[in-house]
């Protein structure tokens, strides 16, 4: 449960509150491990923990969403999203399921095999996973002036 992996590495962790700064620092984060933007491209963020030594991150909401992102499909986000964060892998995920048809999976791991081909990967609980264009998962950045 994702509660139970919070609770171990709350207290040396940073902790933001407040939507506006726990999605600043979410971007901030997914940049810095080289992973899109937009991933997830939640709202209504209260909470975001990050226990750099153990490169553990988690994500409070104040409900459960549903995004559909262009061209993949709806993803479905828990009101507590957690994992392991290094570059270009998220591993471990709770919190984060893909909806297929009539199906559902939950996502346990994201990452990019080889920048150079323009795709991440999604990989299920079941052993099941699928490549979709990074440029999907990307906001775009301001411009610097």
């Amino acid at each position: 449960m994702a509660s139970e992996l919070i609770n171990k590495y709350r207290e040396k962790a940073e902790i933001f509150h407040g939507e506006e700064l726990c999605k600043k620092k979410s971007t901030e984060l997914l940049d810095e491990m080289l992973l899109p933007n937009n991933l997830p491209p939640v709202d209504e963020m209260e909470e975001l923990g990050l226990y750099r030594e153990a490169h553990f991150f988690w994500l409070k909401l104040k409900k459960a969403q549903k995004y559909k992102f262009p061209n993949v499909g709806d993803t479905l986000y828990a009101t507590e999203i957690s994992g392991f964060i290094e570059p270009r892998l998220l591993k471990d995920l709770k919190g984060v399921s893909a909806k297929e048809l009539f199906l559902t999976f939950t996502v346990i791991e994201i990452y990019i095999d080889d920048p150079s081909s323009g795709k991440i990967n999604f990989k299920t609980s079941s052993g099941l996973s699928r490549k979709h264009p990074i440029s999907c998962f990307e906001l775009p950045k301001p411009e610097k002036k």
